[in-house]
C-alpha cells in the first residue's frame, strides 16, 4: 500500500510541537511493516535543509486565485529517516525559516495543498491513501473529491488526522477564491460558523477521521471549539488512535543527546548523575526533587497556572523543591516565569524558547514531569517520561488520561489530579514531594514505568487496519 502523509511539520525537519514527532515516525513504521510510506511537507529554511543532499523531482505550476506560482518538489537522496520525504517549494511563500506565525499564513498553506495536489495528480499511477494532518492540510480532501482539475483523483482514499482541534484555520469566506476552479454547489462544504473553516472541511470530505487517543474523540464531542455538532453528525467515520513514540529516539540507554546512559536495572544512578548534570549546569540543589515542565507556553497547556502554583508550593510546602521551566510561548507568562528566577534561592530556573538537547536531558535527570493541561488531544511528554523513569504528574483529561495510572490505584505509577487549577496543580506537587522521600516506592514506581510499552507498533496496525477498511 502507498500512502501519502501531508503535514506542516516533521521531526527532524520543523518541528513546533507533538505533530511533528508523530509524523516523523508513524511513516517509519509503516514502512517497516512492508508499506510505502511517503512524507510531504514544504521548504523551510532549515538546517535539516541545508545539511543533506536533495534531488528536484517535479516543477509545476498553479495558481492561488489570480497569483500564479511556480513550485518545485525536491526529495532528500538517503532515504535517511526510514521514508522518503519531499519538499515543497514555493517562492516567497515557504522560503522562510519559521513554521508559522506570519501574516500571510493562510495563503502559505493553501498554495502548499494546491502545489501537493496538482504534483500527486499529474503521477502516472496514484497513490492508495492521501493521510494529512490538522488543518494546515485539510483542505486536500475537498481539492481531491470537488476541483475539476483533479478529478481523476476521486477514488483515492483520504485521512484526516486532527492533533488538536482547538486549532482550525477559519479565514474569510471570501478565501474560498484561491482554490482550483471546484463544483460551486459543495461550498456548504467549506462554510462552517460563516467562515472558511479547513479543519471543519477536512471532517466532512475525508473519508475517515482520527483523533491522537479515544478519550481525546469522546471528550471533542462536548468541547471541539464550535465543531461539537459536526463531530457528533461525522461520528460514524471518526475513531481514536493513541499515539506512540520511537522508541529509538527515545531511549535512555542509547540517546544522543545524554551522556549518562541507563536501562530499567541502572536508572538510579543514571538519573542521579543526569540530574547532577542539569542541577550544576542551572544552579539547583540535586538533594531536592527536581519538577520540571517542557512545551508551549500557552493556556492549552495550562502553563498561565504555573506562576502562581510554584510560588504557592513554595509558600505552602515549602522551598523543598526544585522547579525548571522549558518552553516559550505568549510574553506575558514568559515574562512571570522570568520573575520568579530573580527570587530563586538555588531552587528554581527557566530556559525561555527550545532545546532538543536539554529537554532529552530533562527527561533524564528530572523526577518529575508537570503536565496541567487543559487540553491534551493525546501528548507525548508523559510517554517519553515514563521511557526515562521520570514519574508524569498531569491533569486527567485526554490522552493523559489514556496513558498515566494514579500511583494511588491498582498497578500505577503516575500522579493526577482533576482540574486545571492553581490548587489541584499544587496538591499534585505535594504529592511529588511526599513520593520522592519514599524512596523504595520510588524505585517500584520507576522500573513499573519503564517497563511500558508506548512504541508506535499497535498504533501503526491500527492505522493500517483503517487504510484497509476503505480500499
Amino acid at each position: 500500500m502507498e500512502i501519502i502523509h501531508v503535514s506542516a511539520e516533521c521531526y527532524p525537519v520543523a518541528k513546533a510541537g507533538g505533530l511533528g514527532d508523530v509524523v516523523g515516525a508513524l511513516p517509519k513504521y509503516q514502512s517497516d511493516l512492508g508499506h510505502v510510506a511517503k512524507v510531504v511537507m514544504p521548504m523551510y529554511r532549515t538546517k535539516f535543509l541545508r545539511d543533506n543532499e536533495w534531488e528536484v523531482v517535479h516543477k509545476g505550476y498553479a495558481h492561488l486565485h489570480n497569483y500564479w506560482f511556480n513550485y518545485t518538489v525536491i526529495k532528500e537522496k538517503t532515504n535517511k529517516l526510514g521514508f522518503d520525504l519531499y519538499l515543497v517549494d514555493i517562492y516567497g511563500l515557504l522560503d522562510r525559516e519559521k513554521i508559522y506565525g506570519y501574516g500571510d499564513d493562510t495563503e502559505r498553506f493553501t498554495s502548499f495543498q494546491i502545489a501537493v495536489v496538482d504534483w500527486i495528480a499529474a503521477w502516472a499511477h496514484l497513490p492508495d491513501v492521501i493521510h494529512v494532518h490538522d488543518h494546515h492540510t485539510a483542505l486536500i480532501p475537498f481539492m481531491v473529491k470537488y476541483c475539476y482539475a483533479y478529478q481523476r483523483m476521486q477514488g483515492v482514499a483520504t485521512v484526516l488526522t486532527i492533533h488538536n482541534a482547538q486549532y482550525q484555520g477559519q479565514t474569510g469566506m471570501d478565501k474560498t477564491v484561491y482554490l482550483p476552479d471546484w463544483d460551486l454547489w459543495k461550498r456548504g462544504m467549506l462554510e462552517w460558523a460563516g467562515a472558511l473553516n479547513p479543519l471543519a472541511c477536512g471532517i466532512r470530505c475525508a473519508w475517515k477521521v482520527t483523533t491522537v487517543s479515544p478519550t481525546y474523540l469522546e471528550e471533542m464531542r462536548h468541547s471541539a471549539a464550535g465543531l461539537e455538532a459536526l463531530l457528533e453528525y461525522e461520528k460514524g467515520k471518526c475513531s481514536g488512535i493513541l499515539n506512540g513514540i520511537d522508541p529509538v529516539v527515545w531511549n535512555p540507554a542509547s540517546d544522543k543527546y545524554i551522556q549518562d546512559h541507563y536501562d530499567e536495572d541502572t536508572a538510579e544512578e543514571g538519573k542521579r548523575r543526569n540530574k547532577a548534570e542539569l542541577c550544576g549546569r542551572y544552579g539547583l540543589d540535586p538533594r531536592k526533587p527536581l519538577i520540571t515542565f517542557i512545551g508551549r507556553l500557552v493556556a492549552d497547556k495550562g502553563a498561565d497556572l504555573l506562576p502562581q502554583a510554584i510560588e504557592d508550593s513554595f509558600y505552602y510546602i515549602g522551598r523543598k523543591m526544585n522547579f525548571f521551566i522549558l518552553g516559550s510561548g505568549l510574553p506575558e507568562i514568559e515574562g512571570r516565569l522570568q520573575q520568579i528566577r530573580d527570587l530563586s534561592r538555588g531552587d528554581y530556573n527557566t530556559y525561555i524558547g527550545y532545546d532538543e538537547g536539554l529537554s532529552h536531558l530533562l527527561y533524564a535527570g528530572a523526577d518529575f514531569v508537570l503536565m496541567p493541561s487543559r487540553v491534551e488531544p493525546c501528548g507525548l511528554n508523559q510517554l517519553y517520561a515514563l521511557r526515562y523513569g521520570t514519574v508524569p504528574v498531569v491533569r486527567n483529561t485526554g490522552g493523559l488520561h489514556d496513558t498515566v495510572i494514579d500511583y494511588g490505584d491498582k498497578d500505577g505509577y503516575g500522579i493526577r489530579f482533576l482540574h486545571a487549577s492553581v490548587q489541584d496543580m499544587t496538591h499534585g506537587i505535594w504529592r511529588s514531594v511526599e513520593l520522592f522521600h519514599q524512596q523504595e516506592m520510588l524505585r517500584d514506581i520507576r522500573r513499573r514505568m519503564m517497563q511500558l510499552d508506548f512504541s508506535w507498533e499497535s498504533s501503526v496496525r491500527s492505522y493500517i487496519d483503517l487504510y484497509e477498511s476503505m480500499r
